[in-house]
């Protein structure tokens, strides 16, 4: 999303010089440059201009430690104004009441259903709760249809109605199904227009009113920028909810919504999403996306991934194995597994600090393991258990089986080699400068 905003703001910290201090000479030209960039990314313009004026008010006069450069002073200063300007830390969803009502609203086409299944997911996954969708859109047939489908894969009940009954009793009659089923959550999708109007506001009022649901989120598709902004405005004077969803980061915008609507609204930003996969949900972390937007990566959440996906039973079972010189392939295989959950790949490398630029025009899709998978899966049960079985007609056979070549083959076997040398020596508490000499 902010691919080409963190490249306008490296340039314009490049144009910092000087020792010492930084003077109201040598920020001018580069606070200009970074208005440029943020008017570029969709920003509005007040809120660019009192950005830039901010930081050139706290960044003048200021002295430059010795080991620290200008530009990275001006990071530092910019990195904690991005921050401030979009909410300081990360807002909660209010889930506390039993059941808890969440009201979904916003333009038709903004990813309303969709976030509905996928928040669903979410808080049953990630929280324990027990939800109930409900398909309040009666205007578009397919909407029905598409919670009902989302429902089904998440496996989260969908509460409809046929007929005629308005979006207001089809609410209230799903609240009253949720406490006789025990449902502790529900998630109401309503209908949305192609722009806002009269006929619209009155409708989502009178669902807010009639429900009093505990959390009101107002979903923007981000891709329309700064169009996004003037919606979520409008819609807060009439509902006045409580927080804001971004959608489709994942698309070709500029990132000019997720940095302005929180001080034009003064709501919270609680979530973002990118992509049709139902995992694809994120809580928003002012701080994260500050550090993404400056090349700084997101290593933080690249953890969280990987805790999410950590069976500490099995990370004990293969520890052990380690230790024995037992890794095998069932083991390797089972890694990759693990790694394929945590989400898109080149999304994952590009949260490690320093890395993202650097595979920005790299090809990087999901079939990065394809090879190695259809090599593994072409062995034997006793192949993959006993890798020392693999001599040189086994070879053969399993790169015609895979559709690889005996140099693919040969190339897995020694990385997988190399993998267990250096995992059967972290095991035991061995230095890995010792390893690497050798092999110097």
């Amino acid at each position: 999303m902010f691919e080409n905003l963190s490249e306008r703001l490296e340039r314009s910290f490049k144009i910092l010089k000087g020792e010492g201090i930084i003077s109201e000479i040598n920020v001018s030209e580069t606070l200009k440059d970074v208005r440029r960039a943020l008017l570029d990314a969709d920003v509005n313009f007040k809120i660019a201009k009192q950005f830039t004026d901010t930081v050139k008010q706290k960044a003048l006069g200021q002295n430059v430690l010795q080991a620290v450069k200008p530009s990275q002073m001006m990071i530092k200063i910019v990195h904690d104004e991005l921050v401030h300007l979009m909410g300081g830390e990360k807002i909660d969803i209010n889930i506390r009441a039993n059941p808890a009502v969440i009201l979904i609203a916003g333009l038709q086409g903004s990813g309303k259903t969709t976030f509905s299944a996928k928040l669903a997911r979410y808080l049953k996954s990630k929280r324990g709760k027990n939800p109930l969708l409900v398909a309040g859109d009666v205007y578009r047939p397919a909407a029905i249809e598409q919670l009902k489908v989302l429902g089904s894969q998440i496996e989260v009940p969908v509460y409809s109605e046929e007929g005629s009954l308005k979006p207001v009793e089809i609410a209230r009659n799903a609240v009253r199904e949720a406490k006789k089923n025990g449902n502790d959550l529900v998630i109401i999708d309503t209908a949305g227009r192609l722009a806002v109007d009269e006929e619209m506001m009155n409708e989502i009022a009178a669902v807010k009113n009639a429900v009093t649901p505990h959390e009101t989120l107002f979903v923007v598709d981000s891709m329309t920028g700064q169009d996004a902004v003037n919606t979520a405005f409008e819609f807060n004077e009439r509902i006045d909810y409580d927080g804001v969803v971004l959608t489709k980061l994942d698309g070709d915008t500029r990132g000019g919504a997720a940095l302005s609507i929180r001080a034009v609204v003064n709501k919270p930003v609680k979530f973002i999403s990118a992509g049709e996969k139902m995992d694809a949900i994120d809580i928003f972390y002012p701080e994260r996306m500050a550090d993404r937007i400056l090349g700084m990566g997101d290593i933080v959440s690249l953890v969280e991934k990987a805790q999410e996906q950590y069976d500490e039973a099995e990370a004990r079972k293969l520890q052990k194995k380690i230790a024995r010189d037992q890794f095998d392939f069932n083991d390797f295989i089972s890694q990759i597994q693990q790694i394929k959950k945590m989400g898109n790949m080149k999304e994952l490398i590009a949260m490690i600090p320093g890395v993202g630029k650097a595979i920005k025009n790299l090809d990087i899709d999901d079939d990065a393991f394809k090879g190695i998978e259809a090599i593994i899966s072409s062995m034997t049960p006793d192949e993959r258990s006993n890798p020392m079985l693999l001599n040189g007609s086994r070879r053969k056979r399993i790169a015609e089986g895979s559709g690889t070549t005996v140099t693919e083959v040969n190339r897995l076997l020694k990385q997988f080699d190399e993998t267990r040398k250096i995992m059967k020596t972290v095991a035991k508490g061995g230095d890995l400068s010792k390893l690497a000499a050798r092999r110097q």
